[in-house]
């Protein structure tokens, strides 16, 4: 018998949803504890912003017709899951988030008008743990302002994404990670993708890693001498 050829697994960009039917953003209450920065061990760079610390309040901003399962915030690496979203998540065994830590909410802003209140789901806070998995650079379409110099986080400041691909094998089987290059960039698994469907998780949607675009200067893709 021939020998198979496994494919190889493939990964999504977390991300909300605009200006969809579960719209949720929050916001900190202040005065926010911050701690420490995370950086690479290797090199030192910093590798995200200063890190939100308990107690964990927050105003919610609510776009949509009710509030959603995944609520990003202002930038920060946390960000908020419903309670159902959270204990299914750890009762199916899947891997990379942190935290779990419960969100005091302080206050909840409808911006949009609807015929009922809907209620608003407990939360807690999490962030996506750091894995090995590295971009497949050959097959990205990535621009650099600078070069990458460390072997560790390899990271270098990104001007522009029209796509990635990481490299299967860094892969360290997380269902919810960022990668070494990719900081800032939430990545999901395959079976992650199938347990948002499964669940009906709202305000959440999975972009394929090969089409996600992230070009805040309207660049444009790269030429493939950039790479």
């Amino acid at each position: 018998m021939a020998s198979e050829t496994l494919a190889e697994p493939r990964f999504f960009v977390l991300d909300d949803v605009l200006a969809g039917e579960y719209d949720t953003k929050f916001d900190p209450v202040e005065p926010s504890n911050l701690g420490d920065a995370p950086r690479c061990p290797k090199c030192g760079t910093l590798l995200g912003m200063l890190t939100w610390l308990p107690p964990y309040r927050v105003d919610l901003e609510v776009y949509g017709k009710q509030p959603g399962d995944f609520v990003t915030g202002p930038g920060g690496d946390s960000f908020l899951i419903s309670e159902r979203m959270a204990t299914a998540f750890q009762a199916e065994g899947l891997k990379g988030l942190q935290g779990f830590h419960h969100v005091e909410i302080n206050r909840v802003r409808k911006k949009r008008k609807s015929g009922h209140s809907a209620s608003v789901p407990s939360y807690l806070e999490v962030t996506a743990c750091f894995g090995r998995a590295y971009l497949d650079e050959k097959r990205s379409l990535l621009r650099y302002a600078e070069a990458r110099t460390c072997a560790e986080c390899r990271s270098a400041d990104l001007d522009t994404i029209h796509g990635f691909t990481l490299e299967p094998e860094t892969w360290s089987g997380e269902d919810v990670f960022r990668a070494r290059g990719l900081p800032g960039v939430r990545i999901g698994s395959e079976r992650f993708a199938a347990f948002v469907a499964r669940h009906g998780l709202t305000n959440i949607q999975l972009i394929p890693t090969e089409q996600y675009i992230w070009d805040p200067r309207r660049l444009g893709p790269p030429d493939s001498s950039m790479t």
